[in-house]
């Protein structure tokens, strides 16, 4: 067994009184608005006589909760491109080749995701060249964009 000293056990008391005394000690603190409009606090009162001081108690303070409310994230206004707008208005004005691009589309974008070897003839030179993977797709991509601008799922 542990010896037990007469220091020790007043030491502990000491510690237990602290903890359980500390909360009844609360302080006063100041708040007032000064010639500015700027609010301030503090643990001593204003020097100024003219000024009119709230007291406010610690104890009486509790603090707001933190991490209940999820803040709200802004809805996004989606912005139509030029691109969007002049799909509109082929689709508008010319239904017929709206529906001829949608077509076209489709079936490229049918060949591009069957077929992995694919050979495509280059606008310059005429000549055929085997398409690399990140060309398939990004003409993947591209024939998607059209399908999404032309084609109306309804």
């Amino acid at each position: 067994m542990l010896p037990v000293n007469k220091f020790s056990i007043i030491l502990c008391q000491w510690l237990w009184l602290g903890l359980f005394t500390s909360p009844v000690l609360a302080d006063v603190i100041y708040t007032w608005v000064d010639d500015n409009g700027v609010t301030h606090y503090s643990q001593q009162a204003p020097q100024q006589e003219s000024i009119q001081a709230e007291k406010l108690y610690s104890k009486d303070l509790s603090q707001a909760k933190v991490g209940f409310i999820a803040p709200v994230k802004k809805q996004e206004v989606p912005q139509t491109s030029e691109v969007e707008k002049s799909a509109a208005l082929i689709r508008q004005k010319d239904a017929k080749q709206a529906q001829s691009i949608c077509e076209s589309a489709t079936h490229n974008l049918e060949v591009l995701t069957t077929h992995t070897n694919l050979i495509r003839q280059t606008s310059d030179s005429s000549k055929p060249v085997a398409m690399t993977e990140e060309d398939r797709q990004t003409s993947i991509a591209q024939q998607q964009e059209r399908i999404k601008l032309f084609c109306n799922k309804k």
